[in-house]
């Protein structure tokens, strides 16, 4: 099934670029703009903004696709997850640190992550986190609209010219104290295809952090901070490397003081989880640390398995932080950082605090407050949260630990020495699927693209708040449970006929209840799920392809 979007209102005119990378070639290249026009996109949309982002690609866009290629091959040939010998020397080097803290990130013990939407810009510079992850990626739809409002509510947020009034008339507007800015471009899978240079899209990681850094960079550092990131879905050191010159190469162009720029990296795929020191040791003149990224780590967990029949994963709820794999993978990652003078940031609070409900907020909190100071515990610096209601939750976890010191970088834990075998072992995990497991992956899912088709990227759907990841999973856990016939407690076989037909189930009471102004985002919901979970081949990653069937070319 395919759902054509109506095409653009109004568009920019082709934006004719000589590329300024090859200045002496009569050859050029033509820029086509195609999304939409809406109230001051010109000002993100600049001749100059954009020639920067062509220069990006131009730069670039060989070594990325070199290392798309890499990932594919090392996929098909199921290659054995190891720590590298030849990156041994870096390792056992002692000598090596990161960059120093940048201003505005010393202490980063609570950070709220979510959209660039306006009011979540305001609501989560005046949380009283201190930093906020300003998140072009699993919490963005990325409609065309969505991507360019967000960089415009960067934009005058940097420069304190934002305000927001919502439908009850109500007016927010920035406090004095606000969080630090720290912005997740696009993973460099995906690309932006409103943006098409010579036929091609452009790699969506070079429009986002090149519109941001182009229009932002100087003014940040104008104001005592810097441009600061964090760097998603990487897989190797290399793909780090490439995200280290990107970083000096905009620099020098764009005449920035060197230093500057910070960067922390999501440790959320399973083969960087061996890399985490030499992809430290690439961006360590940028470097901000690593955060563990935990639902899209079980997510690459399961698909790197994925034809493993040893290594069927339970029900989604049972794969707690304290499993075996995701306690090495947490451990070693304190361990990691505080050897190198960085940061280690730990793992998102989904859970969304309701004033209708307040056992459910009871339960969100005592859940928070338990995860929080387990982390803290465990030598971790910061962690994240997906609602302002947690922030004081969070904060006080980590105050109990940290006091009046910023961090705790200083505790080493020579006490941790993780093995490869230990990042892949199961132990005696529940092994237990439900019926209800099964339903939730295709429940939770339908209802969070619904929305996400329909622009939005961060959504609560049983209080908890739900981002791409969470498709990623189940759909995943879906496709290798069918793959192995899995089955359920009480024996059932999990079969492509029975996911099929619980899944008409689930979009036939979704329609019911759903407007019927809005019956065409669950069937397009639907058709997602379908292709990333019921085909014969798993897709690596299932929102590109809902991208290009149902966002991409719309406004």
């Amino acid at each position: 099934m395919t759902i054509t979007a109506e095409p653009p209102s109004r568009t920019l005119p082709q934006y004719r670029y000589q590329a300024s990378h090859l200045p002496r070639s009569p050859l050029t290249s033509e820029l086509s703009v195609v999304g939409a026009m809406h109230d001051r996109s010109e000002e993100i949309l600049t001749e100059e903004g954009l020639d920067f982002v062509c220069r990006l690609h131009g730069q670039f866009a060989g070594r990325r696709a070199e290392l798309l290629a890499v990932r594919r091959s090392r996929s098909d040939q199921k290659r054995p997850l190891r720590f590298l010998p030849e990156t041994a020397a870096i390792r056992e080097d002692p000598t090596w640190r990161v960059a120093p803290l940048a201003p505005g990130l010393a202490d980063r013990r609570c950070e709220i992550t979510g959209p660039t939407t306006r009011k979540m810009t305001i609501g989560a510079l005046n949380s009283g986190a201190r930093v906020w992850m300003a998140d072009f990626e699993d919490a963005t739809s990325p409609t065309w609209f969505n991507i360019i409002d967000g960089q415009l509510n960067l934009y005058d947020a940097i420069r304190r010219q934002i305000d927001f009034t919502d439908a009850d008339g109500r007016r927010h507007e920035l406090n004095r104290d606000t969080a630090t800015i720290m912005v997740r471009p696009r993973g460099w899978h995906l690309t932006e295809n409103h943006l098409v240079l010579d036929g091609q899209p452009i790699p969506a990681a070079f429009v986002d952090f090149g519109l941001f850094f182009f229009h932002n960079a100087q003014t940040l550092i104008n104001n005592g901070l810097g441009p600061y990131f964090y760097l998603a879905k990487m897989e190797s050191h290399l793909e780090a490397r490439l995200w280290h010159d990107v970083f000096a190469w905009s620099e020098e162009v764009l005449g920035i003081p060197h230093g500057t720029i910070r960067a922390t990296c999501l440790i959320e795929t399973l083969p960087a989880a061996f890399q985490m020191t030499e992809i430290l040791y690439e961006l360590r003149g940028y470097s901000a640390g690593l955060n563990a990224g935990r639902w899209d780590y079980i997510f690459s967990f399961i698909k790197n398995f994925a034809d493993d029949e040893s290594r069927v994963l339970p029900d989604r709820t049972s794969i707690t932080m304290t499993v075996p794999f995701m306690r090495a993978y947490t451990e070693l990652l304190v361990k990691t950082c505080h050897e190198r003078g960085a940061h280690a940031i730990g793992g998102m609070a989904a859970f969304v605090p309701s004033g209708a409900d307040p056992d459910a907020t009871s339960v969100a909190l005592e859940r928070t407050q338990a995860d929080k100071a387990r982390e803290a515990g465990d030598g971790f610096d910061g962690s994240w949260v997906a609602h302002p209601a947690l922030v004081p939750t969070c904060t006080e976890a980590f105050s109990s630990v940290l006091a009046d010191r910023p961090h705790q970088i200083e505790r080493r834990r020579d006490d941790v020495a993780v093995t490869a075998e230990q990042l892949i072992d199961l132990g005696d995990m529940p092994h237990s699927i439900t019926v209800a497991g099964l339903r939730t992956n295709l429940r939770v899912p339908l209802a969070y693209l619904s929305a996400w088709v329909g622009g939005r990227g961060a959504v609560a759907i049983n209080h908890l708040m739900e981002d791409a990841a969470t498709v990623e999973i189940s759909r995943m856990q879906i496709w290798q449970w069918i793959r192995h016939a899995a089955r359920m407690t009480g024996g059932i076989p999990i079969t492509r006929d029975l996911v099929a037909a619980m899944l008409a189930e689930e979009v036939e009471q979704t329609l019911e209840d759903t407007d019927p102004d809005q019956h065409w985002q669950v069937l397009a919901a639907r058709d997602i799920l379908e292709y990333g979970c019921l085909g014969e081949d798993y897709p690596a990653f299932v929102t590109s392809y809902g991208y290009s069937h149902y966002l991409a070319g719309r406004s």
